[in-house]
């Protein structure tokens, strides 16, 4: 007992002691973060923006996956901050030019292309813009494609090769291991449950990806032909031949201008700097810095706010992800603040919960009666993503967006064959004929299953209904475009799915039209979390992200998205709007 109570006051005083420390830790981290940000924050004259995208690009708290051990001090940096220092680095005196160091961009294939938007209009200025890269990635080439000049270390490896859509399937998974997907869904292009009923893609899935690959593929090879001056052809026959990995034939290839250490790349920019000294150093400032360093107070009491919806929607509340909990409780604080005008609903999200989806709908509309309401969908606003926009007054989407995918399905997994071969058995007891709706071992009964195909078709043709109104179609016409199917920002232009292809900022300025305002701030929903508030939240119980975060470094990016894809298989259930397609740039 004396030992027990021991190592009890032992754990304790442990746990007591890293609480502290970690405390502290963030304290200091915090002063230290904010005494350099008072230095490194001042622009010098003849100064050089370094772009380096080493985080991941996210546009709002939904996205954000808290690590308790990263200690991060810094303010919040997203999307919208990346575009705006960019455009104010523009006519900006002190920055001379941009220096794009890129290697491994954690950014959608949208963001990423926007940003390179934004520095081609960087380069209406006349101002420089040069890349270097060590070994880089794909969406790193393809973003330092608007340079004047790309630089490679001799040495260095360039990823060049194409779109992928890559689907995995679960179904002999399960029938090895005795487990069940009952699935109903609705549409010939409802693929999100394909996984799990079929061993390959059907015919009308693999058509659609096709189409929404070739569309977006499309678009960046026409950017880098342009930018690089390669007829498309030649371009995808350097694709096709592996071309870019070998620095030499990259060069040969005119995909790069030059083979050069660092050290050379950075003479080349002091040359542009008009530096002769040998000795002197490049003024260099990082994005982050340089948008800290610029940030303006508007004096207007009037807001626009910016609710960003990242991630799947669930049910209940949470931190990752579209909680429909939280947002409903973040709408009604919107509507009823009077100094918010407009608001601008940024969507990220391939849907999720059908419910879910609908409760945030339903105080999206409250919200109208009083404001207007813009719509921007970044990389992905597809099923529940897209049902959600529809009380907008204009919906913007880029044009490699993935929208779309209006269809309903059901999945719930049962263990059935499971059970058997490894000798479980169950008897039933019930006072009514369906009050064993499901059973893990036994699956659905008949008249479930007739229910939930109920239920699927009521929801779809409610989906469908909404859409038709919002969007002023014929039912027929919005079916007819539904199904399912998903479909790029600029084919859902062609369809009326949505109003124009522009940016967040164009949404921005669209919904200050909308309110009759011209000086305004903006107001970003959900609120960020400081650093202290994140580890607050990391020890008193969100103790999921802690594992997700170690398990993420242990398997990599790739094999822990696929770690994800069989861990999230048990939240399939009940109705969903859900997108089936993922696409790696």
């Amino acid at each position: 007992m004396k030992n027990f109570m021991k190592n009890i006051f032992s754990t304790t005083l442990g746990i007591f002691l890293f609480i502290s420390l970690s405390i502290i830790g963030i304290i200091i981290l915090g002063i230290i973060s904010t005494k350099s940000s008072l230095s490194l924050n001042k622009v010098e004259e003849n100064s050089v923006l370094e772009i380096t995208l080493g985080h991941n690009i996210i546009e709002g708290t939904t996205e954000e996956n808290y690590d308790l051990f990263a200690f991060e001090s810094k303010e919040n940096f997203y999307y919208k901050d990346i575009l705006d220092a960019i455009k104010y680095a523009k006519t900006d005196t002190k920055i001379k030019g941009i220096s794009l160091k890129l290697q491994h961009i954690q950014g959608g294939i949208s963001q990423v292309r926007e940003i390179r938007n934004a520095i081609l209009d960087f380069k209406d200025s006349g101002k420089f813009v040069y890349a270097y890269h060590n070994n880089s990635t794909q969406k790193a080439y393809y973003l330092s494609t608007v340079a004047d000049k790309i630089y490679l270390n001799p040495t260095a490896m360039t990823e060049f090769f194409g779109l992928v859509s890559e689907t995995y399937f679960f179904k002999k998974f399960g029938d090895k291991y005795g487990i069940n997907f009952n699935v109903i869904r609705h549409g010939k292009y409802k693929a999100a449950v394909e996984p799990f009923i079929a061993d390959k893609l059907s015919e009308e899935n693999k058509k659609q990806i096709t189409e929404l690959l070739t569309d977006i593929w499309g678009n960046i090879s026409l950017d880098v032909s342009k930018s690089r001056k390669i007829q498309i052809d030649s371009l995808n026959s350097i694709v096709d031949e592996l071309g870019s990995f070998i620095p030499e034939v990259a060069l040969k290839d005119k995909l790069v201008d030059g083979l050069l250490q660092e050290s050379e790349y950075d003479s080349i920019i002091k040359k542009q700097l008009g530096i002769t000294d040998e000795k002197e150093e490049i003024n260099t400032i990082s994005l982050y810095d340089y948008f800290h360093s610029i940030k303006k107070k508007t004096t207007s009491n009037d807001k626009i706010a910016i609710l960003y919806a990242g991630g799947e929607i669930l049910n209940g509340e949470g931190e990752v992800g579209i909680y429909a909990k939280n947002f409903k409780k973040i709408i009604q604080e919107i509507k009823n603040d009077e100094s918010i005008k407009a608001l601008v609903l940024r969507i990220n999200s391939p849907g999720g919960s059908a419910n879910a989806s609908d409760e945030i709908l339903f105080e999206l509309k409250e919200l109208r009666k009083k404001k207007p309401i813009v719509t921007s969908f970044g990389d992905i606003s597809a099923s529940g993503g897209y049902y959600i926009a529809m009380e907008s007054d204009s919906i913007f989407a880029h044009q490699t967006t993935i929208t779309g995918s209006i269809g309903v399905l059901g999945m719930i997994p049962d263990f059935e064959e499971l059970a058997k071969r490894n000798g479980i058995t169950s008897e039933v007891v019930q006072t009514n004929d369906n009050a064993q709706f499901y059973s893990p071992v036994h699956g659905m009964s008949p008249k479930a299953k007739e229910t939930m195909t109920k239920s699927i078709e009521t929801t779809y043709n409610r989906f469908v209904s909404l859409v038709a109104k919002n969007r002023k179609k014929s039912f027929q016409k919005i079916d007819s475009l539904g199904q399912g199917r998903v479909w790029t920002g600029e084919q859902a232009l062609k369809n009326g799915l949505i109003d124009k292809i522009g940016n967040l900022n164009s949404a921005i300025h669209s919904a200050s039209l909308l309110a009759n305002i011209s000086d305004f701030s903006i107001e970003t929903y959900p609120k960020p979390k400081d650093s202290f508030q994140k580890l607050m939240d990391q020890l008193t119980g969100n103790k999921n992200s802690v594992l997700d975060a170690t398990i993420k470094k242990e398997l990599g990016i790739e094999n822990y998205e696929l770690y994800n894809k069989i861990k999230s298989i048990n939240n399939y259930k009940g109705v969903l709007m859900l997108s089936p397609i993922e696409v790696r740039l």
